[in-house]
């Protein structure tokens, strides 16, 4: 006779352990402490074995015979029901094991080699805010295409549409990872083309009009602030690198006599050292900070609170306002805007020539990758044009 969650339920713990049998050698035991337990008897290979279910009522009787026609139809094919889910158990461990989270840091600090310090920071506090509080815990072979646009549209939605479309970027070279090292099937993010909003794309504010480049060099040679501040003003133009690499500049950088400036690949974005030719305007400005810093201070622009560390990130713009320079009108990466377009629009450089000088992502014609010495000729020849020109415009 069939169960009933009845029968089941009223059942009392007796001096010795006994079945409550229900059809297909499905049965609940019934242990002298009460407990219920789901067993199923059957045979393969002429050896009788059993299959352990679950207690109730966790699993109702319902899901016990779902359970056990699922194991018969095992059964029929020559499955052992029991060594089937001692593999679907192991699946799942090795799935979670496998979480989002696990696998991304795991592509980050393979990648990070790679990277500036600044930049693999940059990746991986992106993906503690925008990925890992939503995603982090989920196994990566079971992530959807759906469930990722749901975090995606998350960080969209607070107006960082730039932001969702690198995290998606992001997610797709760790999902690429993952494919390598055998933990996903494929990468899901091809399949989110066009789901998310264009962003609209944002430049650093800066000055690019000869004449009004002329009045703001002017104003920077005429502002009364710190000597460490004036001279990374009067430098950033002549030389034109990222905000952090001016500020993070060390004596050791550079070469007064080869007349340039060596910045390690670990302070550069693409992780690439980096050659800057210094005009003969660069050095002497550099020559006449070495006298007020070199001797105490490894940073050529230490900060005010200790010569241990470099000048704040906010120096140059504290600078700029003091000026009566808004943040719409310029900012310290604004000199890498003007240089890009006087160097090109004005002084008919080589575009090749300023993007080498400039460290973006160059390639030549085989497909080769930036390369420091890359024109290092030529391109002194460029910086000292540069120099004499903005020496023109004020």
């Amino acid at each position: 006779m069939a169960l009933t969650d009845t029968v089941i339920r009223q059942a009392k713990a007796k001096e010795k352990d006994y079945k409550l049998s229900d059809a297909k050698g499905l049965y609940v035991l019934v242990t002298k402490t009460g407990s219920k337990h789901w067993r199923m008897k059957y045979r393969i290979g002429q050896k009788e074995k059993l299959l352990s279910i679950g207690t109730y009522p966790n699993i109702s009787l319902k899901s016990a015979r779902k359970a056990c026609e699922q194991a018969r139809d095992e059964l029929d094919r020559g499955i052992d029901p029991s060594q089937a889910k001692k593999a679907r158990k192991a699946s799942q461990i090795n799935a979670y094991a496998n979480d989002l989270e696990t696998i991304a840091r795991e592509w980050h600090k393979q990648q990070a080699v790679h990277w500036s310090d600044s930049y693999s920071q940059k990746v991986l506090s992106s993906l503690q805010r925008d990925l890992f509080p939503f995603m982090g815990t989920l196994p990566i072979s079971q992530i959807s295409s759906q469930t990722l646009l749901q975090t995606l549209r998350r960080v969209e939605a607070r107006g960082a549409s730039e932001s969702a479309h690198r995290l998606k970027q992001l997610v797709g070279q760790v999902f690429c990872y993952a494919v390598a090292t055998g933990r996903a099937e494929r990468d899901i993010t091809p399949e989110l083309k066009g789901a998310l909003g264009t962003p609209i794309k944002k430049h650093f504010p800066a000055i690019t009009e000869p004449a009004k480049v002329g009045r703001l060099l002017s104003m920077i040679h005429n502002y009364q602030g710190t000597v460490t501040v004036c001279a990374a003003l009067k430098l950033a133009p002549l030389v034109f690198v990222r905000p952090a690499e001016l500020r993070h500049a060390e004596w050791q950088e550079i070469d007064f006599e080869a007349e340039q400036w060596c910045i390690p690949g670990s302070k550069m974005k693409m992780a690439q050292d980096h050659i800057v030719p210094l005009s003969r305007q660069a050095l002497v400005i550099l020559a006449e900070q070495k006298m007020v810093t070199g001797h105490y201070s490894n940073y050529v622009f230490p900060s005010l609170r200790g010569p241990s560390r470099p000048m704040s990130d906010n120096a140059i713009l504290v600078a700029f306002r003091a000026m009566g320079i808004t943040k719409e009108e310029m900012t310290g990466h604004g000199f890498r805007a003007m240089a890009r377009t006087l160097l090109d629009e004005v002084l008919d450089e080589r575009v090749e020539l300023i993007e080498h000088q400039l460290a973006h992502a160059v390639k030549d014609t085989l497909g080769r990758a930036y390369n420091r010495t890359k024109h290092l000729p030529q391109r002194k020849v460029m910086m000292q044009r540069w120099a004499d020109y903005l020496d023109s415009l004020h």
